[in-house]
């Protein structure tokens, strides 16, 4: 089973001096067994707002190792779909998350995330969320 790790995931992973542990477990559970995903929109995330260069380059090297799933034009126009099926329903989001929802609905992967805008996309949306 491949996990799409949601950038407050990876953000709880890699940089929180207090992380939670449960989430700090889950997610180097799957890091180590070769289960965690990435896109390039979710590592731009996990970058931005890192205001040290150097805390900047440790996390980059911390996740260079993970590629990135390849985003195509289907990707992004199913991102698009799920955005107006979901504002129709009154749930609004971002971009990046209906993208990981294309991304991960597309590719079968579960998406492990801290975000509870999720829930509400799963009410119209066939994403499933990683349970920890």
């Amino acid at each position: 089973m491949s996990v799409l790790l949601d950038t407050p995931v990876w953000s709880e992973f890699l940089q929180r001096r207090s992380p939670v542990e449960a989430v700090q477990n889950e997610a180097d559970a799957l890091i180590q067994a070769g289960s965690a995903r990435i896109i390039g929109p979710i590592r731009q995330e996990v970058l931005s707002g890192i205001q040290s260069l150097e805390r900047f380059e440790v996390v980059r090297s911390q996740i260079q190792f993970f590629p990135d799933e390849e985003l195509t034009a289907e990707d992004f126009e199913m991102a698009a779909m799920h955005f107006n099926q979901c504002r129709s329903r009154g749930i609004q989001g971002s971009n990046t998350d209906f993208l990981i929802c294309s991304v991960a609905i597309a590719r079968d992967l579960s998406i492990f995330t801290l975000d509870k805008d999720f829930e509400r996309y799963a009410e119209v949306l066939p994403i499933k969320l990683y349970k920890y």
